[in-house]
């Protein structure tokens, strides 16, 4: 488990960089493949806990932990979606009282352009209608794409529980075969890596649950501040969108501002969505995310970015997910790794207070 540190660096480089990219390559041709098993194994070792519990306290056999270890799993999704499905039935009651409300709000947003832009009524909704033609025409040439996409979702929906499983029943013989791949003498190095994956990935999901707790709280309590009906589901709606980097703030947004029409079309209420919006997402960057994710698995903020575009690119909204804890994966194995160590300190986030370049003085006798 180790580079040789005698290579020159011209060598050594291109095939780091090359072995990266095939890593990349693979992962992008068989992306259909390897998302939902990689988002088991996540799944997998947030379980390890509960399963080692019923396993070791409660002698529960190995199939058994495993399966009743998933069934919770399930279980606590389902309770979610119960209770977000419940709400959305109860918003439903008032879509008479949304579309009404959406209307009027609307007709101030053209009234208010007509006065500060000079744009006539007529001029803007020709220019809705046009966009409106276009977007049903890219829609229908879409339709297929988006069944392929419906059938894919459900198909990971059951294939996921089955991957988890799996991995939580096979994880020794998983650490055996990694066992058998290296030397005796790597074999310390290798258990710590499997440790410090394992606590890595755990803290991180851990760390995601606590973050859209909070949002979820915080965002609750400035709707119900400024008034919204609905500020629980969309509050939690909110803290679950959170986790899909850049556009779940946004749909959450949008969402938000759909479901208070349901009391008024008042412009000031949205604004006043939009401010606790912001103001939640100032708390959650700067405060939540330091404190809470990035602390766990110690990525800095510029590789972060770079793999979540790569990831969203790849893999859509799961590989946005993916991209953190396979990003802190490879930390952990290249400050671990002999002669992959500057790699590892190039993704971390610990800054040096000072540096001064470490020349070696020439004696007299070399100058001369």
């Amino acid at each position: 488990m180790m580079i040789k540190n005698d290579m020159p660096v011209y060598i050594k480089l291109p095939l780091i960089l090359v072995s990266l990219l095939s890593i990349g390559l693979i992962f992008y041709l068989a992306r259909n493949v390897l998302t939902p098993v990689l988002l088991a194994f996540l799944f997998a070792v947030l379980l390890l806990p509960i399963y080692t519990f019923l396993n070791r306290k409660l002698k529960f056999p190995n199939t058994l932990a495993s399966a009743v270890s998933v069934l919770i799993f399930i279980l606590v999704i389902l309770i979610i979606l119960a209770f977000i499905s419940y709400q959305v039935s109860i918003i439903s009651g008032d879509f008479e009282i949304i579309k009404k409300n959406a209307t009027s709000f609307m007709y101030d947003c053209h009234k208010y352009i007509k006065e500060h832009f000079s744009v006539s009524i007529w001029e803007q909704k020709k220019y809705i209608q046009d966009v409106t033609k276009d977007s049903v025409k890219k829609g229908n040439e879409s339709i297929g794409t988006m069944l392929v996409s419906f059938t894919d979702i459900l198909l990971d929906s059951t294939l996921i529980p089955i991957y988890t499983f799996l991995f939580l029943l096979y994880k020794k013989h998983f650490i055996l075969f990694l066992s058998k791949l290296f030397k005796k003498d790597n074999h310390e190095k290798l258990r710590e890596i499997l440790f410090q994956i394992k606590i890595s990935i755990n803290n991180y999901i851990m760390g995601l649950i606590f973050e859209m707790i909070a949002v979820s709280v915080l965002t609750s309590a400035g709707l119900y501040f400024i008034g919204i009906k609905y500020f629980i589901l969309l509050g939690l709606l909110t803290g679950i969108l959170n986790m899909i980097p850049y556009i779940g703030i946004l749909v959450a947004g949008v969402l938000t501002v759909v479901a208070s029409f349901s009391g008024s079309p008042d412009f000031n209420i949205v604004m006043g969505i939009l401010i606790v919006n912001i103001i939640v997402q100032l708390i959650d960057n700067n405060i939540l995310v330091p404190l809470i994710i990035n602390s766990k698995v110690e990525i800095n903020a510029l590789v972060s970015i770079i793999g979540i575009i790569i990831g969203g690119a790849v893999a859509g909204i799961a590989g946005m997910f993916l991209a953190i804890p396979l990003l802190a994966i490879l930390k952990i194995i290249f400050d671990r790794v002999e002669g992959l160590e500057p790699w590892g300190y190039l993704m971390g986030n610990h800054l040096p207070k000072a540096f001064t370049w470490k020349i070696k003085q020439k004696s007299e006798t070399e100058v001369s």
